[in-house]
């Protein structure tokens, strides 16, 4: 019978304790290689380290981990439990320990192990909406610092950098740091590499009948969704 469209699919582990039907990254010394497991889309550039803006052209110490991307590594990891305490917190400070319960699998012995790290956030490290929510920006850095010690994954996490650096780009928020980043110039690169005019890629549009095709001036006229979609098309041909 035909699977049915709102279906409950099943998570199970199989007898090394990986989920089944997920492509696992195995390394050479034969444990799960983590790192591989983050896809691009959790991925985004360190500007200060780079100006480059497509992410499978950076090494890891250029590119930041999104939350999203390290939540997913945890889910398919796998654990028991995800516990926090506050070891110390002020209207200026708080700093909190994340304690994850990983679930057995093959890597250890499949036996269960803790693991806890400690994330803090303080006026002088957090910057607009996160200064009025120092608890759970410490809450987020620990979970993330957690996961990524435990999986042996060295890529900077964007919780983990500092808002107020300069250097680092004086953003409040992954969404305000990933628009920042320039997609009509990715769009572009990728034009150039398919061969594909603006002239071209406009005809297109206005042949799938995309509103306003005809009054588009550039790629700057396009939203960031759109640009984001054509990158991706454009990407299999």
């Amino acid at each position: 019978m035909p699977k049915k469209k709102n279906e409950i699919k099943t998570l199970e582990r199989n007898e090394h304790g990986l989920l089944a039907g997920v492509d696992y990254h195995v390394g050479e010394d034969g444990f799960i290689n983590w790192r591989k497991m983050v896809e691009d889309d959790h991925l985004v550039p360190n500007k200060s380290r780079t100006q480059e803006t497509d992410v499978s052209k950076l090494e890891d110490g250029d590119l930041l981990i999104l939350l999203a991307g390290i939540k997913n590594l945890a889910h398919l990891r796998g654990f028991e439990s995800v516990k926090y305490r506050v070891e110390n917190g002020d209207a200026d400070s708080v700093t909190a320990v994340c304690e994850i319960q990983f679930s057995p699998n093959f890597e250890t012995g499949h036996k269960s192990v803790t693991f806890s790290a400690i994330g803090d956030a303080t006026v002088h490290n957090t910057k607009g909406f996160g200064r009025q929510f120092l608890g759970p920006v410490a809450e987020n850095r620990a979970f993330v610092r957690c996961v990524k010690s435990f999986l042996r994954i060295n890529v900077v996490g964007f919780e983990e950098i500092n808002p107020q650096n300069p250097e680092g780009g004086n953003y409040s928020s992954a969404t305000e740091y990933v628009k920042s980043i320039n997609v009509s110039d990715e769009l572009k690169e990728v034009m150039d590499k398919k061969g594909v005019t603006w002239s071209i890629l406009q005809k297109r549009l206005a042949e799938e009948n995309y509103d306003g095709a005809a009054d588009l001036g550039g790629i700057e006229d396009l939203p960031r969704l759109k640009i984001y979609e054509l990158i991706g098309r454009l990407k299999k041909l």
